[in-house]
C-alpha cells in the first residue's frame, strides 16, 4: 500500500470513529457502498478522486484531512533495526529516525561512527539549527570555523546553513542523537 493510500485509509477510520459512525452510516451520508468504504479502511482499495470528495463533503471534512499523514500519537524506532539511510563501510552509519513530514520542523537522526571515522554533511539550508547529544565516545564537531568536542552525556547546538563534519578521534565508537530544527517553518 502506498503512503497516501494509508493515510486515507487511517484517516478515515479515525474520522468515522470520532464521529462515531458505522460504514452503514458514513455510506448513507455520503453515497459511497459499505463495501468499498470498508476497503477504503482496508487499505485494500484505491479510490477516485470522485469517491474521496463524496467522502470529504458527505462528512463535511477539508481534503487535506484525509490524505494528511495521520497523527501518530507514539512512534519507537530501534535504528539498529532499520537500514540506514546513509552508510560508509568502516566510517559512519546514519539512521533517519524522525524525517520532515509536512508542518513538522523537526528532524531526528542517529549518527555513529567508527574510530577514526568522518562523516561530511552538507549545509541543511538557512535557518536551520543541529542539537546533538552524545551517548556513547567523544565527538568533534567542525562547523563555521569552530571545533567543538562533544564528551558522552553533553549536548551541543550549531547552527547548520553550511557544510560540516563530524570526527570521531577515539578508539572507541561514537553515537550520537542529532535533532535538526528548520525554523523557517516556524510562524
Amino acid at each position: 500500500m502506498d503512503y497516501l493510500s494509508h493515510n486515507v485509509s487511517e484517516n478515515l477510520k479515525k474520522i468515522r470513529k470520532a464521529k462515531g459512525m458505522s460504514l452503514d452510516q458514513v455510506s448513507e451520508q455520503t453515497g459511497v457502498s459499505k463495501s468499498m468504504l470498508a476497503q477504503i479502511e482496508r487499505g485494500t482499495a484505491n479510490p477516485s478522486l470522485g469517491v474521496l470528495g463524496k467522502i470529504t463533503s458527505g462528512l463535511r471534512i477539508e481534503f487535506q484531512r484525509l490524505i494528511d499523514p495521520p497523527r501518530m500519537d507514539y512512534s519507537l524506532v530501534t535504528p539498529e533495526e532499520t537500514v540506514p539511510t546513509k552508510e560508509l563501510e568502516g566510517q559512519y552509519k546514519v539512521w533517519t529516525c524522525f524525517p520532515y513530514q509536512d508542518s513538522q520542523s523537526v528532524e531526528v537522526y542517529r549518527i555513529d561512527i567508527e574510530p577514526g571515522g568522518c562523516y561530511l554533511s552538507g549545509s541543511h539550508g538557512e535557518k536551520t539549527r543541529e542539537y546533538l547529544t552524545v551517548t556513547e565516545g567523544i565527538l568533534t564537531v567542525e562547523c563555521h570555523d569552530h571545533v567543538q568536542k562533544i564528551c558522552e552525556g553533553q549536548i551541543y547546538k550549531f547552527e547548520t546553513d553550511q557544510p560540516h563534519v563530524y570526527r570521531n578521534q577515539g578508539t572507541e565508537k561514537v553515537c550520537c542523537v542529532c535533532f535538526f530544527l528548520d525554523y523557517t517553518r516556524i510562524i
